[in-house]
């Protein structure tokens, strides 16, 4: 028995099952390996309802897929994407696949690092990405040079760059450092490299970034390459059906 939903395309279907992404979907379609009411299609953009098909992939019926978050503590030099044309590991080479199919939610670039989830709840990543939702992601940056009160001032008001206004939730100084400074930065929208260039627009290099918080849900002690599986609490609380506490 498939989930209820509305009616779509077969390969959104797909990703709504969290059986695999769009693109993958549409992979597995075209191949031949999904059935729709006992008949094989392979046209991606061929219409089913959730509530009366039955689909199937490789021969076995699709219900959507157990639900998996995970916690996965990205290392520097580590790309996050699930292959790499320029044949760099991503963060996939980390992951087991064992743990079935999921996706990242947002990226941290490849000199950045810390906490990186990882689900195939689509609803969940949406959420955790979405500007509306404000999901505070908080980055501990370490610079060459301690800040000015005037710069983590602006870094907090804003900064006019590429045609984006970039600024953050809030930026404060943690303590010095043998290099420099630690700053606290953090952010409830997330562009594109918005802390980097939040730093460089007030003349901050960035040494070390490191995500150590999205929500409530902290990196904690989990080592730069290892990974967990959230327990039920944490996920209620990074979706937003339950309060969650500070750690």
């Amino acid at each position: 028995m498939n989930r209820p939903g509305r009616r779509v395309t077969l390969y959104r279907a797909l990703a709504k099952l969290s059986v695999a992404s769009r693109v993958e979907a549409i992979a597995l379609i075209r191949a031949g390996n999904v059935s729709v009411n006992g008949r094989p299609v392979r046209d991606p953009t061929f219409w089913v309802d959730l509530q009366k098909d039955e689909v199937r992939v490789r021969g076995k019926a699709v219900s959507g897929a157990r639900k998996v978050v995970i916690a996965l503590h990205k290392p520097r030099g580590i790309v996050t994407t699930r292959r790499d044309e320029r044949g760099r590991p991503t963060v996939f080479h980390l992951v087991p696949a064992e743990v079935g199919y999921v996706f990242p939610v947002g990226r941290l670039d490849m000199d950045s690092e810390g906490l990186l989830i990882l689900t195939n709840d689509s609803a969940l990543g949406e959420r955790l990405t979405s500007p509306e939702a404000g999901v505070p992601k908080t980055y501990h940056v370490l610079v060459a040079e301690p800040p000015s009160r005037q710069k983590l001032r602006l870094i907090a008001e804003g900064i006019p760059d590429q045609g984006d206004l970039l600024a953050a939730e809030r930026a404060r100084l943690l303590g010095p450092d043998e290099d420099g400074a630690w700053i606290e930065v953090v952010l409830t929208e997330g562009k594109n490299r918005e802390v980097r260039r939040l730093c460089a627009g007030v003349g901050l290099e960035v040494l070390r970034l490191v995500r150590v918080r999205i929500g409530d849900l902290p990196l904690g002690d989990l080592e730069p390459g290892k990974w967990r599986k959230l327990a039920p609490p944490e996920v209620a609380a990074l979706a937003g059906r339950t309060r969650g506490r500070r750690r």
